[in-house]
């Protein structure tokens, strides 16, 4: 099973932004034979063909076409966006009459304390402009470049307790004395191979280029920076890429800003994805009842990492559900519909998983601790399917290091092949068979 997390470690260590994670997915679409389609020009679809679009390099949608109109889609979605903390357009400005200090504000909800004593490096896109055209190019710098510094215990004697972190003091980080200013400028204008007065403007993030590892007596732990949510895009499109073909479509979403909302032109609560379901039909000679009806059979996946039960900790979990690393995928349940779950979309997949060998674990929220939410009713407002919210789970979410299991990538990759192998088929109102 190490060989599906050496390969994991391998993609994450490549994708240091959602950026590099459409990036990197549409490379690996197009060595599978998948074209790259464009939303500002007609499509022309076959049965049986791979494709994929994609909008603003930072999200992207990946389907095939079945032999005829599609019986109904198998959707899966994950979010290729990490905590993290954005650079800010003017970039340098001196600290302390002695440094460079990067200026830079939280993207996010991460674990601040984390970040502080580690060199970072940067990536993300960058605007410039060549030949009377505004240009983009996703750049890595792929050095370690900066560092945001703790205060010393001898200086802050209650720095062990209950620490907080104001990010507009505590989390800037320094690249250098006071002869490295204009640096920062001179290094993104090297990465796009223009001057540094053709830069425009650029999206460009932290982050840590500590690599990835496995570990443990067993081997049985992966530890990595992005693990949240990047875990379950490379097991979707594993999945996605190895899966048969069936009478459904399936689509594979990789969306962006889930740590900020979804409520962009790129995220899981934009059109992008009833533009391209609509999309698909009419090129394919549909309807709008077509589509309608292919929706209506329609499943959707909604997968981001879950939160494994603590071991020094355990009073943060809701005693009956406490998922463990290893343990197999978790479905997601929330009263309040902070997760899309319910009865019958928990049966759909837990009878799935138990078709493909794959253990299922059940988390819930104590009831006097609120937690986050997810992609899956944020899609739904945009196009309404019956939808799951699963993940895997791990410890030290949204830190720049977390830690998950090695089996479990396994499980999601078996999991998420045979469900995009799979279609749904309704008998009535009250019956669904799984084919």
């Amino acid at each position: 099973m190490n060989d599906a997390s050496r390969s994991l470690l391998t993609f994450i260590s490549d994708t240091p932004t959602a950026f590099h994670a459409v990036r990197n997915t549409a490379h690996r679409l197009r060595l599978a034979g998948y074209t790259e389609l464009s939303e500002t020009e007609e499509w022309s679809l076959v049965p049986g063909g791979r494709y994929y679009v994609t909008r603003n390099l930072s999200s992207l949608i990946a389907f095939r076409t079945p032999p005829s109109l599609p019986a109904g889609f198998m959707i899966a979605a994950a979010h290729g966006d990490s905590p993290s903390f954005r650079i800010k357009e003017n970039a340098e400005s001196p600290a302390g009459g002695f440094y460079t200090r990067i200026n830079t504000e939280k993207y996010g909800g991460m674990l601040c304390s984390t970040w502080m004593d580690r060199p970072l490096s940067a990536a993300g896109r960058v605007t410039f402009r060549r030949d009377g055209a505004i240009r983009s190019a996703v750049v890595d710098l792929a050095r370690e470049l900066f560092l945001i510094p703790s205060v010393a215990i001898h200086m802050n004697r209650h720095a062990n307790e209950n620490a907080s972190f104001n990010p507009a003091v505590d989390m800037q980080p320094i690249s250098g004395g006071s002869d490295a200013a204009g640096g920062y400028k001179r290094l993104l204008a090297e990465a796009c191979g223009c001057d540094p007065e053709e830069l425009l403007s650029s999206d460009m993030y932290l982050y840590s280029r500590e690599p990835g590892r496995i570990w443990g007596i067993g081997e049985e732990f992966i530890s990595s920076p992005r693990l949240d949510d990047l875990q379950c895009v490379y097991a979707a499109l594993c999945g996605f890429l190895a899966a048969a073909p069936s009478a459904a479509c399936p689509v594979l979403c990789l969306f962006d800003n889930e740590e900020t909302g979804s409520a962009t032109k790129q995220g899981a609560a934009s059109t992008f994805l009833r533009d391209t379901l609509t999309r698909i039909i009419d090129a394919l000679g549909g309807s709008r009842v077509d589509y309608l009806r292919a929706v209506a059979s329609g499943f959707m996946v909604s997968a981001d990492n879950a939160h494994a039960v603590h071991p020094n900790h355990p009073e943060y979990a809701d005693p009956p559900h406490r998922p463990v690393m290893n343990g197999g995928i978790v479905l997601k349940h929330n009263a309040n519909q902070r997760y899309a779950t319910d009865a019958l979309s928990a049966a759909v997949f837990t009878e799935l998983c138990r078709r493909a060998g794959v253990p299922v674990q059940h988390f819930a929220n104590r009831p006097d601790l609120p937690g986050g939410s997810t992609l899956g009713n944020i899609s739904d407002t945009q196009v309404a399917l019956n939808t799951v919210d699963i993940g895997l789970a791990q410890l030290a979410m949204h830190s720049v290091y977390e830690t998950a299991g090695v089996r479990d990538t396994d499980y999601l990759i078996t999991a998420m092949t045979a469900f995009f192998g799979s279609e749904l088929r309704a008998e009535g109102t009250d019956c669904l068979r799984l084919l």
